[in-house]
């Protein structure tokens, strides 16, 4: 498998030479990603190389292929950096493998409001963390909402933390997330999204935890029929560029790609907000239970989460900064 990994990768590199060499006046970058074409973060993607293609009169083009077709999160990742893929989506957990800082968005409850993260992610903080994984060849072109991530269990709700001992909990390949599922009294569980669906089934795991429209569209619903909305954390997502591929566009591409970018933002945010709405009807209508409890005991439970971080001066400190933004 690994082998054939290096051979796909050697791949792209040739056909992206080809491209590169066949007209400088048409650049193509792909985007590849795992979501479903109904998800409003594609959504929001396919927005954006539209207006790509509008701006640029035709000259930059953004292909985009969505739900794993060219590889997992962390496959896309990977060729990202060796610059056999232009531009993938990531959730902001996965970059904490790549720097510390990454971790505080993960923090349980970190963000008090919507728009309190909205503050954060679009000012100097978020500017912050985009331009951190540079040195890694992933440069980071903004932060797309991911809603709240919560419980969804397949034989009971969680109406407290008490409720979580005893069961296995999906979590991304996050150590922040792993370490919010145990501080809250689960057993945290590492399963790739694209095997979730079976691991649920199969009983491998009990629950998992994401926002509402990754559980309607992954159709996680039709196993898992209690949704508990606690709304532990806001991880965002994040729009990545191999800086092997950025630095290659001309200036006035450069330009292009960040103002399309810019404006698919706040589609995005839009499509979101609806979509949100939209999946939580469809999945009541599923026969889900849908229940919100009291967020108090939750939040005492992870602060050592917190505390953990008092001997790390840097994380410790970007903790204060984010909590004193205005919202």
């Amino acid at each position: 498998m690994k082998y054939a990994w290096v051979f796909f990768g050697l791949l792209f590199v040739a056909l992206g030479l080809i491209n590169g060499c066949a007209s400088r006046e048409h650049t193509v970058l792909k985007l590849a990603h795992g979501l479903d074409p109904s998800h409003p973060v594609h959504r929001a993607m396919v927005f954006m190389a539209e207006r790509v293609a509008e701006k640029s009169e035709g000259r930059l083009e953004v292909e985009i292929y969505p739900s794993e077709q060219l590889g997992s999160e962390q496959q896309c990742v990977e060729l990202l950096q060796i610059g056999s893929l232009a531009m993938t989506k990531v959730s902001a957990a996965i970059l904490e493998g790549f720097t510390d800082n990454y971790k505080v968005l993960g923090l349980p409850y970190i963000f008090r409001s919507k728009e309190h993260a909205f503050n954060v992610l679009d000012g100097e903080i978020g500017e912050e963390f985009l331009n951190s994984t540079e040195k890694f060849w992933i440069k980071g072109l903004c932060f797309y909402d991911a809603g709240s991530r919560s419980f969804y269990t397949l034989k009971r709700p969680i109406e407290s933390p008490a409720d979580l001992t005893g069961l296995k909990i999906r979590v991304m390949k996050s150590q922040t997330a792993m370490e919010l599922v145990s501080a809250m009294g689960g057993s945290p569980t590492p399963v790739s999204w694209g095997e979730l669906y079976t691991a649920l089934q199969s009983g491998v795991v009990d629950g998992a935890e994401n926002n509402p429209p990754s559980f309607y569209t992954s159709r996680h619903y039709e196993v898992c029929k209690y949704y508990s909305i606690n709304e532990h954390t806001m991880v965002p997502d994040v729009l990545i560029i191999s800086t092997r591929v950025w630095n290659k566009l001309t200036e006035q591409e450069q330009h292009w790609l960040s103002e399309a970018i810019r404006e698919s933002v706040e589609v995005e945010r839009r499509y979101w907000a609806e979509s949100e709405a939209e999946a939580l009807q469809r999945v009541i209508d599923a026969g889900v239970e849908i229940n919100y409890p009291d967020k108090g005991p939750f939040e005492e439970r992870v602060q050592r989460l917190y505390d953990s971080y008092k001997n790390d001066p840097e994380i410790y400190s970007l903790i204060q900064r984010i909590k004193a933004v205005q919202y």
